[in-house]
């Protein structure tokens, strides 16, 4: 589905993504001797995906939430089933259209915070047509 602000993707969780992992990580301050190389897996939809009837992927466009290091092309994992909460980073219909922003919840008002000083808080009124479509999960980033 695609929306002047966000694309919509469904996950697919019946392929295994399966990719090498270290289970000791990687330093990222002076090289340590090298370790024994271990051949584990990590499956990203077991790791990133809790409920995968309700997980979708949303590729940001814009920059309203850039200070909170959404950047245009970022995927967000979204997961439908959880609930909106104060603070949340979460894709929202309003009016017509989707928006990602921070809910705020103040003396029983929901406004929708860009993390942008470029862009204008909205505040949310009966009048608008309105739902918390999803809470972001994950980001994930090329840099």
């Amino acid at each position: 589905m695609k929306n002047s602000e966000l694309e919509f993707y469904r996950s697919s969780p019946l392929t295994d993504v399966l990719i090498p992992y270290f289970e000791t990580g990687v330093r990222a301050g002076f090289p340590s001797p090298a370790e024994d190389y271990t051949d584990l897996k990590i499956d990203l939809n077991n790791e990133l995906i809790r409920n995968k009837d309700a997980t979708f992927f949303v590729k940001v466009k814009g920059k309203s939430m850039r200070d909170a290091g959404l950047n245009e092309g970022d995927i967000l994992i979204i997961d439908r089933s959880l609930e909106p909460a104060n603070g949340k980073i979460a894709v929202c219909y309003l009016d017509g259209g989707f928006t990602v922003k921070r809910i705020k919840i103040i003396k029983g008002v929901c406004w929708l915070m860009p993390e942008n000083p470029d862009f204008e808080p909205i505040k949310v009124s009966p009048d608008n047509d309105f739902i918390v479509w999803g809470i972001v999960t994950y980001i994930i980033k090329s840099i």
